[in-house]
């Protein structure tokens, strides 16, 4: 089986401190990595890398820039954070290798998103673990945007017939107006007046993004907290599950 996981930028960096990794929550993710047995490609978010810089050049996913310092800024950080995944895996045993969708991703003047995908297709053929990022994409007319690790997921999901695909998110998963996990959701009307926006600096849309990207896929999802990552390696279906096709949980 081969599963898409997204490690969500809170995740993995102190998103409120520019540029820093929170090495104790990197630390604990690559161990549940590193004993899960299924074909494996990860994406993560950019935390406090790459949304600090995009803010600061009021670079978004719809917004462009064609500030070269601003590009080299936004990739350069989500380059460096990208390593310390990478690395954080290999030192697990886990073959990790780093795939940077800048290289090769595009928007059209619509910002309809192109992601090859052979690479990383190629990459799980001979046994390799991909690593993908957020990050910054060419875009017809606006210079370059932010591709978000959502965006990706949901591209990658498709491309390489992943069947189970899981964010691990800072929180036990979609949260309700009262602070409740919501367990299941199948339209975003299901919880469009609890989700606002991120309590950090997010370009990307925050939880309501991630809902609306999950949605787009043809297979059930499951959002959750760092808590259960190794549960949903391990074949679990842990806090909500996100499915617009109507289909129970596999």
């Amino acid at each position: 089986m081969t599963t898409v996981l997204k490690l969500g930028g809170s995740v993995v960096t102190e998103k409120a401190e520019p540029e820093t990794v929170d090495e104790d929550a990197l630390a604990a993710a690559a161990d549940a990595v590193a004993a899960g047995t299924d074909d494996l490609v990860v994406v993560h978010g950019g935390g406090s890398f790459g949304h600090h810089h995009a803010a600061d050049y009021g670079v978004s996913t719809t917004q462009g820039t064609h500030d070269v310092a601003g590009v080299a800024a936004i990739h350069g950080a989500m380059k460096r954070l990208n390593a310390a995944v990478v690395d954080a895996l290999q030192e697990r045993g886990v073959p990790a290798v780093p795939v940077h969708p800048f290289s090769a991703a595009s928007r059209d003047a619509d910002g309809a998103l192109t992601l090859p995908t052979g690479q990383v297709r190629t990459l799980l053929g001979e046994g390799f673990v991909p690593v993908l990022h957020g990050d910054l994409v060419a875009h017809e007319g606006e210079g370059a945007t932010v591709v978000s690790g959502d965006e990706l997921v949901v591209e990658l999901a498709t491309a390489v017939g992943a069947t189970r695909v899981g964010v691990c998110s800072t929180v036990p998963g979609v949260l309700d107006e009262d602070g409740d996990v919501v367990d299941r959701i199948e339209a975003f009307a299901d919880v469009a007046a609890a989700l606002g926006g991120s309590d950090a600096t997010d370009v990307s849309g925050g939880m309501a993004g991630k809902v609306r990207a999950l949605l787009a896929l043809d297979s059930p999802s499951s959002v959750f907290g760092p808590e259960a990552l190794a549960a949903f390696l391990a074949g679990e279906s842990p806090g909500t599950t996100i499915d617009s096709t109507g289909a129970e949980p596999r």
